[in-house]
């Protein structure tokens, strides 16, 4: 087993209504409040309103209008609220890109350093504000993670940030609140869980407990993916989705295994950097295709353990063909629940190719430490396969 760290210092707060507890989850933390919504669901569903109801006698500040792939433009607005109002504390009410934007937003609020700069070098984060975090999507798990990522429009960069600071003191996951979330966004969701999964799961190295916690997230997203896209109002699938989301980026399901550099990531960020794709489609997308740039005698294994434990496969089988129909399956999958199989389908094109491999090979971690070791040319493959 890989030796491994582990700090979890959020308190997820789980379940119908909770949203009555932010009172109590943020009395000593201030008075002076940043309320940072997206483009506008929340407010028309009145969810805004009953977070302002919550935080009663609190001065509260509000930053609405943070789109998905969420702008730096954005942090440096709500930096600036919070410096102009002296803002004690953050709520974020939305998904993963309004959770996002508001961890760095909570540390740029307290730096003298420009905003850009602090997502491009994490590591000078020495504080933030603290930030609560109402939960509207099953999708990214930022709710339950110290990690951000923030787009950069002028530069065409889409970079993820790290930092024990920007982890959330309190997180309200009610499921609930996710009913009203269309089809094609919950699908997209639940790609994004699986990604966050197969990137820690498919290592040369793994151990039984966290093989099972990945397996478990899987099937989870198999099971009760299809049922919420089909129901938007089906709690229990809601709920389990929810958890899998929660619990898919926080760190656990990498416990004591190899380290992943999360290719996957590293080459969409890429694509929807120059195209805005939504996060998760893109995903959806590149994920079979670097499986199967993947599947070699040396990786066949672990694709093979994926097809028995989550796909249901003979153990008996042909390890090659146990291992290609679990892709298949896998891809198959993400059309069955709505998704695009291709990204000439989302009208990306391969007009920037070449500078995105180029970016991915010197502004992500080394992709040598993937599952197969995949250079420039094997992004471009990659890519060239998705489109």
């Amino acid at each position: 087993m890989q030796p491994f760290s582990l700090y979890l210092p959020t308190r997820l707060v789980y379940g119908k209504d909770r949203i009555e507890e932010l009172d109590g989850l943020t009395r000593g933390y201030g008075t002076r409040v940043l309320l940072v919504a997206g483009t506008g669901s929340a407010r028309k569903s009145g969810l805004v309103d009953r977070v302002k109801a919550a935080l009663a006698g609190r001065d509260i500040v509000e930053l609405e209008g943070v789109v998905p792939n969420p702008r730096i433009d954005s942090v440096r607005a709500g930096a600036a609220l919070c410096k102009e109002h002296n803002v004690d504390f953050i709520v974020a009410v939305g998904g993963g890109s309004v959770i996002d934007c508001s961890k760095a937003i909570a540390a740029a609020a307290v730096s003298d350093e420009e905003a850009w700069e602090l997502v491009r070098h994490p590591d000078r984060i020495e504080k933030a504000l603290p930030l609560f975090t109402v939960l509207t999507l099953a999708a990214t798990g930022s709710e339950y993670d110290n990690s951000a990522v923030i787009s950069n429009t002028a530069t065409s960069e889409k970079l993820g940030m790290a930092n024990d600071r920007l982890a959330p003191v309190a997180s309200i996951c009610d499921p609930s609140l996710t009913f009203s979330v269309p089809a094609y966004h919950t699908a997209a969701g639940i790609a994004d869980i699986m990604s966050h999964t197969f990137e820690q799961y498919m290592v040369l190295e793994g151990n039984p407990v966290s093989d099972g916690f990945c397996e478990t997230i899987l099937r989870t997203c198999i099971e009760y993916g299809p049922k919420a896209v089909a129901e938007p109002d089906n709690e229990e699938a809601r709920s389990a989705l929810m958890l899998a989301s929660s619990f898919g980026c926080n760190g656990m399901l990498a416990l004591g295994r190899t380290p992943s550099p999360w290719p996957c990531h590293g080459i969409e960020h890429e694509i929807s950097a120059f195209h805005d794709i939504t996060h998760g489609v893109g995903l959806a997308i590149i994920t079979p295709h670097w499986m199967r740039y993947s599947l070699t005698e040396t990786t066949l294994a672990r694709f093979v353990q994926y097809g028995v434990r989550v796909w249901g496969l003979d153990p008996e089988g042909d390890p090659m063909t146990v291992a290609k129909t679990a892709i298949d399956k896998t891809a198959e999958f993400f059309a069955s629940i709505g998704l695009p199989s291709r990204l000439s389908e989302t009208g990306v094109t391969d007009e920037h190719f070449e500078a995105m491999a180029e970016h991915v090979e010197t502004c992500w971690w080394s992709l040598q430490g993937a599952l197969r070791p995949i250079d420039r040319a094997g992004v471009l493959e990659i890519l060239r396969a998705s489109l």
